[in-house]
């Protein structure tokens, strides 16, 4: 199991590609390698054992796990051998990350990662928006599944490709996965991929893809102190986008103590209030995606001119 997220072995399945996600233990090919440390070790032995540090906190009836420096645990890990591990997990996934994303920033391409728990409208969200936008720029989006296609072949029907990840028991995408599936897309310079994550708040936080922003869509249908549980995630995204809105006069949700939270874990995050279903909101999620797409533009044309400006004084 993997100490960073909890997801274990399994078959990765992505469309083009056939993987078997068997997190190799001797070679540094992966970005997610799954270090098993205590398999074919003394389980008893010192520095495995799961007291010798703080990971656990007892507070009354309240149990607190990840105190440690990797603010994780795992029974049978101490917490030094844990973030040597979460290091490395990481390390990895962020070098696939850098690669990533000087590839989207040679073709133009606004790449964003879109996270959320099951059921919070993500895909019906992704429809909607390749509705209002199909026929202005270049369009593709990767899903991440573990298992099925059925969101993929969604998109697919709007007429934009789409590629399927299936992730087996992996619960997130990370950058290696995200670089198997662009291999499937042509022709996409200068528009927009939507990255689906799997349903979860908890991983994908930690994993850059190499996108420009990470976008937390929160469900009316769920707890307005969602932000508050899962602080990772709305402190790793730049917006959040209040979903199902069409909804409120029939569920006790406060629509204000659930912004007040994500801005108590993130200042600076954006808030949209939108309904795919009913199409309120949907113009401002448009407008902030649009306002990316040129901030990103107009950054790629000051640092090209910057490098004009260096060539000059060496004539």
């Amino acid at each position: 199991m993997c100490t960073v997220c909890g997801c274990g072995e399994g078959e990765l399945s992505i469309e083009g590609h056939d993987h078997h996600h068997h997190h190799d233990h001797a070679h540094d090919h992966h970005p997610h390698d799954h270090i098993h440390d205590h398999q074919g070790h003394d389980h008893h032995h010192h520095d495995h054992h799961p007291h010798e540090t703080d990971a656990v906190v007892q507070d009354g009836d309240n149990h607190h796990y990840g105190q440690g420096p990797a603010r994780a645990h795992a029974p049978g890990l101490s917490q030094r051998r844990m973030v040597q591990i979460e290091q490395d997990i990481l390390g990895k996934n962020d070098r696939y990350a850098a690669a990533n994303r000087a590839r989207f920033e040679r073709d133009n391409l606004l790449v964003l990662n879109l996270v959320s728990s099951p059921g919070s409208g993500k895909t019906s969200l992704l429809t909607e928006t390749i509705g209002r936008l199909q026929g202005r720029r270049p369009l593709a989006v990767i899903e991440g599944d573990q298992q099925t296609a059925n969101d993929a072949d969604r998109i697919r029907a709007t007429g934009v490709p789409a590629v399927q990840v299936n992730t087996g028991k992996g619960c997130h995408l990370d950058a290696h996965m995200v670089g198997h599936a662009l291999d499937n897309f042509d022709q996409l310079s200068g528009g927009l991929l939507f990255i689906e994550n799997v349903g979860n708040l908890v991983c994908p936080a930690a994993f850059d893809l190499g996108e420009a922003h990470k976008v937390a869509i929160l469900s009316v249908t769920e707890g307005e102190d969602k932000p508050i549980k899962y602080p990772d995630m709305f402190h790793a995204a730049d917006l959040m986008l209040l979903n199902k809105i069409d909804l409120l006069s029939h569920l006790d949700f406060d629509v204000e103590a659930c912004i007040d939270y994500a801005r108590r874990v993130n200042p600076d995050i954006d808030v949209i209030q939108l309904s795919a279903r009913s199409g309120e909101g949907m113009d401002s999620w448009l407008d902030w995606l649009e306002s990316r797409r040129r901030s990103r533009l107009q950054q790629r044309i000051d640092r090209l001119q910057s490098q004009i400006d260096q060539l000059r004084t060496l004539l």
